[in-house]
């Protein structure tokens, strides 16, 4: 998958293309079948299939007090769109200048004179243009005289649920991570650097690695079931996760992500690492000591081993 930053990026064999635009934050159920699409299109007309997305997302530019948490970073949405075969992808940088182009501005300087696009995939809410003035009847007209088909793919639902980036957001806030999961087809992860925590772990109870993340929104406090990678060299363990504020070493405001691993650990150390969250296991607590808390941390990694021999099991059937 080629990757572009910026339009001086962007070669002149970009298109023709199968386009497909929008935030895709999370790379979720949804974003895939209109992916998917595009891929398929782009190999049945002989075209290349590509995403225009955009950084910073567009609120924080026109509307900052509505700007969401986003569940992905531009480079981890790129990696995701990169395993359903787009070819290209295009990070647009937003700004007050994009923001002001109008409808047919948009479409004809960036869609059909720069990008080259010969079809465009949306969802059936997708809005384009100064103040968002822009609708999929008007790409449609748009598209009629300026030469690119377009199609409009609509929202999907996940077991009576409809799948959203919001929706996942309000999913992850309440704790609820496997869900999310099966909503993104992939569990819900932060990056992050290792970075040194109170020390109170390894001299009283476990010791962890304690996740400093990079951005993303962080699920409700509690205990889960995650599985960690080291993004500097791929090495994965299966763990066991922590979200909270240590409440049985005193009152903290400092939120702390602690990760207990339970597979065996050798080599050096991770400095950067991805912390995907799989199953909650329970509510963060006070507890009268921190030999209690030990304790429950052993009971905790128990349920953890439980999780994955069963993942296991099920995999192999």
């Amino acid at each position: 998958m080629r990757l572009y930053r910026s339009l001086d990026e962007v070669p002149a064999d970009f298109g023709p293309c199968a386009l497909t635009i929008g935030n895709f934050d999370g790379v979720h159920f949804g974003h895939r079948r209109i992916l998917k699409q595009a891929v398929a299109l782009a190999a049945e007309r002989g075209w290349k299939s590509a995403v225009l997305t955009f950084d910073p997302h567009p609120t924080q530019v026109v509307a900052p007090d509505r700007t969401p948490v986003l569940l992905t970073s531009p480079a981890h949405r790129a990696e995701l769109m990169d395993e359903e075969g787009i070819d290209e992808v295009l990070i647009l940088p937003f700004t007050h200048e994009i923001a002001h182009l109008s409808p047919e501005e948009f479409v004809r300087q960036l869609l059909v004179d720069r990008l080259g696009v010969r079809a465009v995939l949306v969802g059936d809410n997708f809005c384009f243009g100064y103040r968002q003035s822009g609708n999929v009847r008007l790409l449609a007209e748009l598209g009629a005289r300026l030469g690119f088909e377009t199609r409009i793919v609509p929202a999907v639902k996940w077991r009576g649920l409809m799948v959203s980036s919001s929706g996942i957001r309000s999913l992850l806030k309440s704790g609820r991570v496997s869900l999310a999961g099966r909503m993104l087809e992939h569990p819900y992860g932060l990056d992050g650097a290792v970075v040194e925590g109170r020390g109170v772990g390894s001299k009283q109870t476990v010791p962890t690695l304690n996740l400093a993340p990079d951005s993303g929104l962080i699920p409700a406090a509690g205990v889960y079931v995650t599985r960690v990678r080291s993004l500097g060299d791929g090495r994965r363990w299966n763990a066991i996760t922590n979200i909270g504020y240590r409440p049985t070493f005193g009152a903290s405001d400092q939120l702390s992500i602690e990760t207990f691993l339970l597979d065996p650990f050798s080599g050096p150390a991770p400095q950067h690492i991805r912390v995907e969250f799989l199953w909650r296991v329970r509510d963060e607590r006070k507890f009268e000591s921190p030999a209690a808390l030990k304790a429950q941390i052993l009971r905790d990694v128990a349920v953890a081993q439980r999780y994955f021999r069963r993942a296991r099991a099920w995999i192999a059937a």
